[in-house]
């Protein structure tokens, strides 16, 4: 196949309407940099990592299911791809934006919409064709993500009609030359369950025993590690009111040397601090007793 070669800026859009407007290059677009001076004054990579996060935890499920891995064989191809449509809602949402139409979202008095993929492209719809959109993408297997503002014109997407809706592709080159980074690859956070060995996840969601000593397991093998809310409601699938097992846990975990703090408890985030560790409301770690103390370092949390 022959590489496709793209119109540069300042020629006609021409793909499939001759002459509608120039095409334009970041720098050179006012309506974009609106946009852009927008989201440099909001924690935007930040927000993005939250709104990933709980859409994969929204997809997965695992307070009902038991999964904790996107790309484990369990998850449908299908559910791994709807992270994105979850996710508009997710960024909306923490941003304070307006859901409009027919694009996602005004931002600055400006149409956006916003475009997330799994993969390597996104599926940029006929009513987005020429306009502004933000272009996520994450990568599973890294456990990263990151983000450009482009205006997709017709004349930087791939040819042809596109799949059976009329979607097509943003060319590579069009990213990477007239597009804008918002910001470069961005960390998310790993379900701690993905630490465990498949003996210790058999062990931590077995059927028997209780919630609390299945917990407890988790603890002792998780020693270390910031553990948020979802991961209490996985272990306990099924189970009634997990979260209040886990507060059942601490004198238990003390009597076998560990002392549980929970973000959520002023004492508790005191305690963290102390140790040099940030809890959030929800956040749990377990920590051998005497851990960071007398000279010793803090885990890493």
């Amino acid at each position: 196949m022959a590489r496709l070669i793209l119109q540069g800026p300042g020629e006609p859009c021409s793909n499939t309407e001759p002459g509608e407007h120039q095409l334009l290059a970041s720098a050179d677009d006012a309506e974009l940099q609106s946009v852009a001076s927008w989201l440099s004054s909001h924690p935007v990579a930040d927000a993005y990592t939250e709104a990933i996060r709980n859409s994969i935890d929204y997809v997965l499920d695992g307070g009902r299911t038991g999964r904790f891995d996107l790309m484990s064989p369990e998850v449908h191809p299908g559910e791994r791809a709807s992270v994105g449509a979850k996710l508009e809602y997710e960024i909306l949402r923490i941003l304070g934006l307006p859901k409009t139409r027919p694009l996602d979202t005004l931002i600055a008095d400006v149409p956006v919409d916003i475009k997330v993929t799994v993969g390597d492209n996104w599926a940029i719809p006929t009513e987005a064709h020429c306009q502004l959109c933000i272009c996520t993408q994450i990568q599973l297997k890294k456990n990263r993500h990151r983000s450009w503002l482009v205006r997709a014109h017709r004349s930087w997407l791939y040819r042809g009609k596109g799949n059976k809706d009329q979607k097509r592709g943003l060319a590579v080159q069009a990213r990477e030359q007239w597009s804008l980074p918002l910001y470069d690859w961005a960390e998310l956070p790993v379900n701690p369950l993905r630490y465990l060995t498949e003996e210790q996840v058999s062990q931590v969601l077995a059927k028997k025993p209780g919630q609390v000593r299945r917990m407890l397991k988790m603890f002792h093998f998780l020693e270390g590690h910031i553990i948020p809310r979802n991961v209490f409601l996985t272990v306990g699938s099924g189970k009634q009111d997990p979260m209040r097992r886990a507060r059942q846990l601490r004198d238990l975990a003390a009597k076998e040397g560990l002392t549980v703090l929970c973000g959520t408890w002023v004492d508790s985030r005191d305690q963290a601090a102390a140790r040099g560790i940030t809890l959030q409301p929800g956040e749990w770690i377990a920590l051998r007793d005497g851990a960071g103390q007398d000279g010793e370092e803090a885990p890493s949390a």
